[in-house]
């Protein structure tokens, strides 16, 4: 499936942004959560999203019903979405919208802390999101799914709100809980610029199966899907160059992979209601307005990272309210918006869907956030941080720079590292960033 292709295509992605120290880390927090949130999925997470809705509010799944998945195993062979596959599928769904948070709060979190925050947000946060947005109603009434899918009728082809916004929101809490990076807004710079371009090619790759697949099968709605994906990418591309272009007076490697993402993040809940010339539209706004959204973090102090708010956040309510301007009728999800003679009916059900999830997602990411800190905590020290994530964290390097012979046990003392570390900062600082953002 082309979806898992987007867990390693987010690694490589995000471990070629951070600092040289802190690869490995940032690399292992993306997988750790795709472990973490699949194993929950198994265990009770597609019974909470795609069970019948408790007491029929469209509030959340019976994780009852599908407890364990053993249901699923004895599928009809004869059956044309086979419910072990619409399982592992969703399953990619969630794990990469948790692991979207790492981003964030790369160079500053401990890596069990991360693993348990998590576990407790997918759990709190995103079953019940995924399962307002994603759970329809069966054909014969039998099973009620969410609120936003059925009783709001919202438009959201492929995640827009469950996935992009639910993940941005969550980040900006999580960093506000977290605090800044030692030394901030002066961080070091990239370590590997051509493994981001790697990982952004990979991501839009898996970006064709994430939103086509959507679709539910291999017809005319995939395929226009297809299309307008990777129409709104390179549109948003172009717009987040020119706007580099014009305000710094170049266009960077990072700002053009960037808005790759930003384009890909925007498309996804309209990539089944425009047509190709608007997908066009929802990627070039996405890819101007973005690259602006990102300088905010300077302005109102919030250290992302990665830019995980100015990208996802931002981008995600972008694509899902322009829904309600350039969805047009002819397209799959078949609903017009204001530019295509809906009036403004449809564009004032997106906005309940995006206040409705950026509301809940960010008081209880709070929350969990909070719990986290004041029980096991969360925060590196200072010492951690300047020495790097991979050594304190998982005592490794992602690169020999000297070629020397590892013996089990030996190592620099970690004061001769963190003198090391702190002579290495003092040189290789970057000034804060204002023209590129992060994933997908």
């Amino acid at each position: 499936m082309a979806v898992a292709l987007m867990v390693p295509g987010l690694a490589l992605f995000y471990g070629g942004m951070v600092g040289s120290r802190s690869v490995l880390n940032m690399i292992m927090m993306v997988f750790g959560a795709v472990a973490v949130v699949g194993v929950l999925w198994t265990l009770f997470g597609f019974s909470a999203v795609f069970g019948n809705s408790y007491g029929g509010l469209g509030l959340l799944g019976d994780v009852t019903e599908y407890l364990g998945l053993g249901d699923v195993v004895a599928g009809d062979e004869a059956a044309a979405l086979p419910p072990a596959l619409v399982a592992v599928f969703q399953a990619l769904f969630a794990v990469i919208t948790t692991a979207l948070i790492a981003g964030a709060v790369s160079d500053r979190v401990r890596f069990g802390p991360w693993l348990l925050f998590t576990g407790l947000w997918a759990a709190l946060v995103y079953f019940p999101v995924a399962h307002w947005v994603f759970a329809f109603d069966s054909a014969d009434g039998s099973v009620q799914g969410g609120w936003i899918a059925n009783t709001l009728g919202a438009v959201d082809f492929a995640g827009g709100t469950a996935v992009h916004i639910n993940a941005g929101v969550a980040a900006l809490a999580l960093v506000l809980v977290v605090g800044k990076r030692t030394g901030w807004p002066r961080q070091a710079r990239p370590n590997n610029l051509p493994l981001v371009a790697l990982g952004a090619g990979i991501l839009w790759f898996g970006w064709f199966g994430f939103n086509g697949g959507s679709a539910l099968a291999a017809g005319n709605s995939a395929s226009v899907v297809m299309l307008t994906t990777f129409n709104a990418t390179c549109a948003a591309i172009l717009a987040w160059l020119l706007v580099e272009r014009l305000r710094d007076g170049h266009a960077t490697t990072l700002g053009g992979m960037s808005g790759a993402i930003a384009g890909l993040v925007a498309i996804t809940p309209a990539c089944g209601a425009v047509t190709p010339l608007g997908a066009l539209a929802v990627g070039a706004i996405a890819g101007a307005v973005c690259p602006l959204a990102i300088t905010l973090k300077y302005r109102f102090g919030y250290d992302d990272a990665l830019d995980v708010v100015g990208v996802h956040l931002v981008g995600g309510v972008v694509g899902t309210l322009l829904v309600g301007l350039f969805g047009s009728a002819e397209a799959p999800s078949g609903k017009a918006g204001l530019f295509y003679g809906g009036g403004f009916g449809l564009l004032g059900t997106q906005a309940v869907a995006v206040v409705a999830v950026v509301g809940y997602s960010f008081l209880v990411s709070l929350l969990i956030a909070l719990v986290v800190k004041h029980t096991v905590g969360l925060r590196a020290s200072k010492e951690g941080e300047l020495a790097g994530h991979d050594l304190t964290e998982h005592a490794e390097v992602a690169y020999d720079l000297e070629g020397g012979v590892h013996t089990p046990g030996s190592g620099p003392t970690p004061e001769a590292v963190i003198a090391s570390a702190e002579r290495l900062v003092a040189g290789s600082v970057a000034a804060p960033r204002t023209g590129s953002g992060t994933p997908g």
